[in-house]
């Protein structure tokens, strides 16, 4: 067996880089759309489906239904109960992986391509036939209780779940997907059923391939694995407000450093100033030790050891996050900090030469994501589902190079809300009044 699993690292990591990535588009014979890069160089496929949704499509009072559903589909189907499964896939040397979040489901499978047949097979039958066996829902449902209960003693998921809150209210994206103990604890093998049906519809389904397949076979496997789907989905929620206001909320913990969450409303991904946006985060705080906020707080000061910004454009809704942790006696001033850097970047913008150190960076960065089939055939399903035209990666970079910086400093004055910032710190910050939500 060592041989299958040195075999299976190596196939991971192996495939096309960037400049070589061709993707076509596949129109299978019963009508489903997916998109190919074809790379026979090694007999192995990644195969990449995702379904639009996630955990927001829990049923009222019924949340995790959906978290809870995917981690079971590894848990047996059809004949196969959990252990003869994960024996078939072991002897298939072939792998799956199942994950949720709150706007969708991803399915990941690797296999030979001499095994091909046998392991879609097997995917078919997780798909269609998961056995939901009720002790291997008590067992996960365990598994999952004993996370919430980890995580309410783990002041980064405090400090999330409390920014989740204040940012969406009572839409889905307000809670946390794996859902609490009580509404976990309250779920029957019904009510995982019932989630099933309402993630898995071809109406939500995005699918990419990499690796030795031609646009032929797989138009016959994605019919095969996946034509009997519902052609029609579970009504997606409509888009959430981003309630976030300026100031401070404190949560008690007794910590000798304090973490900190802080954002306000951010930017779609289909924007026409995204890119500018992109650019402009990765000077303010893209996480390099070049950005504004690192220099700042960290290299001038040494408040933290880490200092960060995002843009995060989900489905639903865009914010604009970033997170610090420092002692309890220093939060403060890092909070003063960056709440001035916030304004001074919306006053002042950038410079020239932060701007072309940001676009270097950015552009020479990108190809180091597309380091094997795996991660290729999941940024294909992202741009599908991004509404992004196949051609993409090889214009992305035209698109970051084209920004100017008049685009970057005029998204700055309207992107940026120093007086909007929300921070949530969960600690024992000294010198910070808390401002009730």
């Amino acid at each position: 067996m060592k041989h299958l699993i040195i075999l299976m690292i190596t196939l991971v990591f192996a495939g096309p880089v960037m400049g070589e990535v061709k993707i076509k588009e596949v129109i299978s014979p019963g009508g489903l759309t997916a998109w190919l890069v074809e790379d026979h160089s090694i007999p192995f496929t990644a195969l990449e489906l995702r379904f639009r949704g996630g955990t927001s499509l829990d049923a009222p009072g019924k949340r995790g239904s959906v978290y809870l559903m995917t981690a079971l589909l590894e848990e047996g189907a059809g004949e196969l109960d959990a252990r003869a499964y994960a024996r078939a896939l072991e002897g298939l040397a072939a792998s799956f992986g199942f994950d949720s979040n709150s706007d969708s489901v991803s399915v990941s499978a690797r296999f030979l391509s001499e095994n091909r047949a046998a392991a879609v097979g097997l995917l078919r039958d997780t798909l269609h036939n998961p056995r939901f066996d009720q002790s291997a829902i008590d067992r996960v449902r365990g598994q999952v209780i004993s996370g919430l209960r980890s995580d309410a003693k783990d002041p980064d998921q405090i400090a999330a779940a409390t920014f989740r809150r204040l940012a969406f209210g009572d839409h889905p994206y307000g809670t946390d997907g794996a859902g609490t103990i009580e509404t976990i604890s309250g779920l029957s093998r019904d009510d995982i059923i019932a989630a099933k049906h309402v993630v898995f519809s071809r109406e939500h389904l995005y699918i990419g391939a990499v690796g030795d397949i031609t646009a032929q076979e797989l138009g016959a496997l994605i019919d095969d694995l996946l034509g009997d789907l519902p052609a029609t989905g579970a009504t997606i929620p409509g888009p959430a407000t981003v309630g976030l206001t300026g100031g401070v909320t404190v949560v008690d913990f007794d910590t000798p450093q304090s973490v900190a969450l802080f954002g306000h409303a951010g930017i779609d991904q289909d924007d026409p100033d995204f890119f500018a946006a992109y650019v402009l985060n990765q000077v303010l705080g893209g996480g390099s030790f070049e950005s504004r906020l690192m220099d700042e707080v960290r290299e001038k000061r040494g408040l933290t050891y880490s200092v960060y910004s995002y843009l995060s454009p989900r489905d639903l809704a865009a914010t604009y996050r970033g997170g610090v942790s420092s002692a309890n006696g220093k939060i403060a001033e890092t909070i003063a900090v960056i709440s001035n850097e916030w304004a001074k970047v919306a006053q002042g913008g950038i410079t020239q030469a932060e701007m072309n150190a940001a676009k270097t960076y950015l552009t020479g960065a990108y190809p180091l994501r597309f380091d094997g089939n795996a991660r290729i055939a999941g940024i294909m399903v992202a741009m599908q589902m991004q509404d992004l035209p196949i051609d993409y990666i090889a214009t992305r970079n035209a698109r970051v190079k084209a920004v100017t910086l008049a685009d970057v400093n005029r998204v700055a004055s309207e992107l940026l809300q120093p007086e909007g910032l929300r921070f949530v710190v969960v600690g024992q910050p000294e010198g910070l009044e808390n401002v009730t939500d």
